[in-house]
């Protein structure tokens, strides 16, 4: 099974639309290039992202910006946006043997645990802002930069 990659290449883009406004054209092509994949898969997630009310966008103008401010966008809100409320994190095999005491038992077993897991997940997502993400990305990068000075002085 696939992991899906679209709450984080959500974020990449709420990220890159922020970090790059007036700095490039906020395409879905130069998007795309960032998080290498196609501009209609960039396309579809932030028709999401605008349906879920996290950016707004001008039709016909690569323009996009976000509705509200980054520390008022957790990413649990950028989660419901594209993957939705009915979205489980965790898949139970619905076709194991009922006759045997692991394979009758194991759904309703997992379906606990497993509910556990989300709920803990979600409440963490909930408390992790865009701009937590954001801060952290520019953090990352100044101690890149600082190293690459660094190695060029010696």
């Amino acid at each position: 099974m696939r992991v899906s990659t679209r709450l984080s290449d959500s974020i990449h883009i709420l990220a890159f639309l922020q970090i790059y406004r007036g700095k490039v054209p906020l395409t879905s092509e130069n998007i795309a290039g960032s998080v290498e994949t196609s501009p209609v898969v960039v396309r579809r997630l932030m028709s999401a992202l605008r349906k879920g009310g996290l950016i707004e966008t001008v039709p016909g103008f690569a323009d996009s910006r976000l509705a509200r401010p980054a520390d008022e966008i957790s990413l649990y809100d950028i989660y419901l946006a594209v993957e939705g409320p009915d979205r489980h994190l965790f898949a139970i095999d619905e076709k194991t043997a009922p006759e045997c005491i692991v394979g009758g038992n194991i759904q309703a077993t997992l379906a606990e645990y497993y509910q556990q897991a989300e709920t803990a997940a979600q409440a963490k997502l909930a408390g992790i802002s865009l701009q937590d993400v954001l801060d952290s990305i520019l953090v990352k990068q100044a101690q890149k930069e600082a190293q690459q000075r660094k190695e060029s002085s010696q």
